[in-house]
């Protein structure tokens, strides 16, 4: 079996949570520099159409994991070997069990306020004890960074020199900021994982294990926060299904 698969032109994995995980740590280990992961769902395929530097930014990750139930569908339409969705919280728990147990490693978190940063520490020091973090650096609200911005950013990841960086500035943003800086950064693995920050940090409550299993995490999400959350449920996970069709109906032609 391909260890990715193609959907839409984005080569997702078709590795389990495990592998993914491995994978991970392997690279961890063997002290390479800015490798790091990406979530596809069907928002962020979308998005990608218009955003070009977004498009890159994807293609460019060395994982990209099948975050939404969209692509796990999307993969059953094509005939594909997708099985279940990886999402950014399965990476940041399985790869911090991972790392706990090994011992000797540091984080930092980059994105998101103060406040939740501050949280997400207190609750690190007590979940996974022997994971130091390194630490937190939370960015202006901006749209775009100024090049000060960036440097600043840049600089207080170097400083520090951690083994993983999580960034969390929702997408596409993140992942733009992490293709832009990979080359610069002075770390061993890069990973855009937006809303496990405010997850993790009690913000939002995720939806329970069996609307995940179900595929159905989304609707217990949009019921929550429909004004926000419309778009992307409503317009984006329609036009993405269409658009696998569609893949599908010229590839039989």
């Amino acid at each position: 079996m391909k260890e990715t698969e193609l959907i839409l032109g984005y080569p997702v994995t078709t590795k389990s949570i495990e592998e993914c995980i491995s994978d991970i740590v392997g690279w961890i280990e063997s002290n390479e520099r800015g490798k790091y992961f990406v979530c596809a769902n069907p928002y962020s395929l979308e998005a990608a159409i218009k955003d070009p530097y977004f498009d890159v930014a994807l293609k460019s990750a060395d994982m990209i994991v099948p975050d939404g139930i969209g692509i796990v569908i999307a993969s059953k339409i094509l005939r594909g070997n997708i099985k279940q969705r990886v999402t950014g919280s399965d990476i940041f728990f399985g790869l911090s069990n991972v790392l706990d147990i090994k011992k000797g490693y540091t984080y930092l978190f980059l994105g998101s306020s103060n406040e939740t940063l501050g949280r997400i520490v207190n609750k690190m020091t007590i979940d996974f004890p022997n994971i130091k973090i390194a630490g937190v650096y939370s960015p202006p609200f901006k749209e775009d960074f100024s090049e000060k911005d960036n440097s600043l950013m840049v600089e207080a990841v170097n400083r520090v020199k951690p083994h993983v960086l999580w960034v969390g500035m929702t997408a596409p943003k993140q992942e733009k900021w992490i293709y832009k800086n990979k080359n610069l950064l002075d770390v061993n693995f890069i990973g855009a994982i937006g809303a496990v920050f405010d997850f993790y940090a009690g913000n939002i409550q995720r939806p329970s294990p069996l609307f995940q299993k179900t595929g159905l995490e989304w609707l217990k999400r949009f019921l929550g926060e429909p004004r926000r959350l419309w778009k992307r449920n409503l317009i984006s996970n329609p036009r993405f299904i269409l658009r696998v069709l569609n893949h599908k109906l010229k590839t039989v032609r």
